[in-house]
């Protein structure tokens, strides 16, 4: 009987494991038709970004709530200006959302968090790691949000601190603990933010039981509104008034008895459900109101069920708004100007 020789891998140390897994990605990258490629991999994207003119809004999440699964992604968006990113919540598959939409983050600017519910801030800590150890992370880049974000920061460096440390040791990192400064926002509304690129203010909305910041983004090239997660707040309307692109959440009704029951859930989560959002048929009543150019229906609740489709959340928003609206898809690119 003939034995074939056994083959005996080589031991390789972390430096070459970390060497091989990079060349393996970055082939697999090169690989994908038209994909492009993060800043860490070349100059080519960074040169790109680098001349982007013009501002656009990324949907790089629409589905509503914290469930995982289906064909849609959970909440984030990008608002992107000369190049500049600015990322508004961070639901759970950000960081890989943003790569497949060919973002540089090298040049993330900011990060705002509309409230502080999973599906909104679960991977704020994880897509700043995700761009420290891409070696995208530069310089100082700034976070707003609610109350308890600061803590979220300071819990998450904590908790991958033995991580954190040996890489900064081994690999002669900085410690990303110092590229990050948050901001927490518990005014009513007024100024969050003006870096000489973009102009951002907040308006709190209620979203029982909890608040939410919705943010309005002013460019040179027009402004974007995105509500967050918020009743039907006719506040919201005037702090919205005249803008370009409206970013409104949205309910469907009569999806909610259907979602309860996936969830096994009882009357208490189905009153939170209606109380704690708008439905499509209010958000057109918020476009009208505020005069808004354009509205972009997101952040679907429910978000995953296949049977409610883009002609029936549209013709909901439209019985009370005559103009343009954008059934939101992930990966949708909107264009100010």
């Amino acid at each position: 009987v003939l034995m074939k020789p056994q083959f005996h891998p080589p031991v390789l140390g972390r430096r070459a494991l970390l060497r091989a897994s990079l060349m393996g990605a970055t082939g697999a990258m090169l690989a994908l038709p038209g994909a492009r490629l993060l800043a860490q991999t070349g100059s080519a994207g960074a040169s790109d970004a680098a001349s982007e003119k013009g501002a656009r809004l990324v949907l790089l999440g629409i589905k509503g709530g914290p469930r995982v699964g289906g064909t849609r992604s959970n909440p984030a968006n990008a608002i992107v200006v000369d190049g500049n990113v600015y990322i508004v919540d961070c639901g759970m598959g950000v960081s890989a959302q943003a790569f497949k939409a060919g973002l540089d983050m090298a040049r993330m600017r900011a990060i705002f968090i509309s409230h502080m519910h999973s599906d909104h801030e679960l991977e704020f800590g994880n897509l700043v790691y995700n761009t420290w150890v891409a070696g995208d992370l530069r310089q100082k880049i700034d976070a707003y949000g609610p109350k308890g974000l600061a803590d979220m920061a300071r819990n998450y460096w904590a908790t991958h601190g033995s991580d954190i440390h040996t890489r900064i040791a081994d690999e002669g990192r900085t410690d990303p603990a110092t590229l990050l400064e948050v901001h927490e926002f518990d005014a009513g509304e007024g100024l969050v933010m003006d870096d000489g690129v973009v102009r951002v203010t907040a308006l709190t909305t209620p979203h029982p039981p909890i608040k939410d910041l919705a943010y309005r983004f002013e460019t040179p090239y027009g402004s974007i509104v995105i509500s967050g997660d918020t009743a039907y707040n006719p506040a919201l309307a005037e702090f919205a008034r005249d803008c370009d692109v409206l970013v409104h959440e949205t309910l469907y009704v009569p999806g909610v008895d259907a979602l309860v029951k996936r969830a096994q859930q009882g009357e208490a989560f189905r009153n939170h459900i209606l109380n704690s959002h708008t439905s499509a048929e209010d958000v057109g009543k918020i476009a009208t109101q505020a005069r808004a150019k354009k509205l972009v229906l997101t952040h679907f609740v429910p978000g995953d069920m296949e049977w409610i489709t883009d002609e029936m959340w549209q013709k909901a928003a439209a019985t009370n708004y005559a103009g343009e609206i954008l059934v939101g898809h992930d990966l949708q690119n909107i264009a100010l100007g």
